[in-house]
C-alpha cells in the first residue's frame, strides 16, 4: 500500500506533464505506473480473500483439535475404568494371600508374585493416566488460546464489514441530493462504490469538473475525512469512441487519468483528508459497466469511480500470530 502512496505524486506530476504534451514514452510510463496500482489494489482484494481463507481454516483447525480433545477424554475415562479394576483384583488377591499365607509356602509365592504384578501394572497405568492427563490439560490451553484469537479475529472482521456498511449508508444519505443525476452508490466484495457519471461531472472531452459535480465531491471528501482508516481509490473510465480533443491529450487513456486526477485534486482541498489514502488511475474504455452499442450504455460507462476499501493490517496481523 506504501507503494502505491509513493506513486501518487508521480501520478500527479505525469498527469501536469500530459497536460501540455504526452509523448509515447510517457504515455507508456503512465501505462506502467497504472498497471502497478492495479496490481497494488489486487493485491489488497487477495489479501481480503487470504483472510477470510485463514479462518475457515483456523476454524476447522479448532474442531479438529476439538475432536481429538473428546477422544482424549474418553481414552483418559477408559484407563481410569481399568485402573479401577485392577485395582479391586489386587485387593481380591491380597485376601486370597491373607488366607493362603498360613496352608501353603507354594500359594503364599503364587500370590506375591501375581501381586508384585499388579502393583507394577497398577503403577504403569497410573503413569500414562497421569501422562494423558497433563496431554489433556495442555490441549485445553491450546484450544482456549485459539478460541480467543479467533473470536478476536470474527469480531475484527464484523466491525470492518459493519464499518462499511456504516460508510454506504452515510455516503448516500449525504449524496441523496445527487440521485437520480448519474451518482450511484452500492457495495460489493467488501467495498463501497461511488460511481459518477460524466453528466454529473464533465462535459464531452473536457477534464474540467462543473459546479455540481463539485458539490457532489465536496460531499464526498466531507464522508472521506472522517474515515481516515479507508483506501481511496479514484477511476477514470470513458467509452470506446477515441478521443478527438486538443492536442493536449493523445487519447481516452489519458483523458481518464486526466478526469481522475482533477477529482482527486477536488478532494484534497478538504484538508483533513490524509493524501496517502488516496490513488488516482484512469483505465480508459477497458472497463465498461455497460454496453457501448448505445447511448444509454456510453453514458453509464463514461464516469467516475471512487473505490473504497478497508484496510486490512490488523487482521493480516492477527492471523500471523495464529
Amino acid at each position: 500500500m506504501m507503494r502505491i502512496f509513493k506513486l501518487l505524486p508521480v501520478l500527479l506530476l505525469t498527469s501536469v506533464l500530459v497536460s501540455s504534451c504526452v509523448s509515447q514514452k510517457k504515455f507508456k510510463q503512465l501505462e506502467e505506473q497504472y498497471n502497478n496500482l492495479v496490481d497494488d489494489f489486487q493485491e489488497l482484494d487477495e489479501a481480503k480473500k487470504e483472510c477470510d481463507e485463514s479462518l475457515a481454516s483456523v476454524e476447522q483447525e479448532l474442531l479438529e483439535q476439538k475432536k481429538a480433545y473428546n477422544k482424549l477424554k474418553e481414552e483418559e475415562e477408559e484407563l481410569r475404568m481399568n485402573y479401577a479394576d485392577l485395582k479391586n483384583n489386587y485387593l481380591n488377591l491380597s485376601r486370597s494371600y491373607d488366607a493362603l499365607e498360613k496352608n501353603s509356602s507354594s500359594a503364599l509365592a503364587e500370590n506375591s508374585k501375581k501381586n508384585r504384578t499388579l502393583l507394577a501394572e497398577l503403577e504403569d497405568k497410573e503413569k500414562a493416566l497421569n501422562e494423558e492427563q497433563k496431554r489433556l490439560e495442555k490441549l485445553q490451553g491450546d484450544l482456549a488460546s485459539r478460541s480467543e484469537r479467533i473470536d478476536e479475529l470474527e469480531k475484527l472482521i464484523n466491525n470492518k464489514e459493519e464499518k462499511m456498511n456504516n460508510l454506504r449508508t452515510t455516503l448516500s444519505n449525504a449524496l441523496t441530493n445527487f440521485e437520480g443525476k448519474g451518482l450511484t452508490v452500492e457495495q460489493r466484495d467488501g467495498k463501497v462504490y461511488v460511481s459518477m457519471e460524466n453528466k454529473l461531472l464533465f462535459d464531452s472531452g473536457s477534464w474540467n469538473v462543473g459546479s455540481e459535480g463539485k458539490k457532489a465531491v465536496q460531499e464526498l471528501a466531507k464522508v472521506l475525512a472522517a474515515n481516515e482508516d479507508i483506501a481511496v481509490l479514484i477511476e477514470g473510465h470513458t467509452d470506446d469512441d477515441p478521443y478527438r480533443g486538443s492536442g493536449q491529450l493523445a487519447d481516452n487513456w489519458d483523458l481518464s487519468t486526466k478526469r481522475a486526477s482533477e477529482v482527486l485534486r477536488l478532494i484534497l482541498k478538504n484538508k483533513e483528508i490524509n493524501p496517502e489514502n488516496l490513488t488516482a488511475a484512469g483505465r480508459g474504455e477497458f472497463a465498461p459497466v455497460a454496453s457501448n452499442d448505445t447511448r444509454d450504455g456510453k453514458a453509464k460507462n463514461r464516469r467516475i469511480e471512487v473505490i473504497l476499501t478497508p484496510k486490512l493490517d490488523e487482521i493480516s496481523n492477527l492471523l500471523k500470530d495464529m
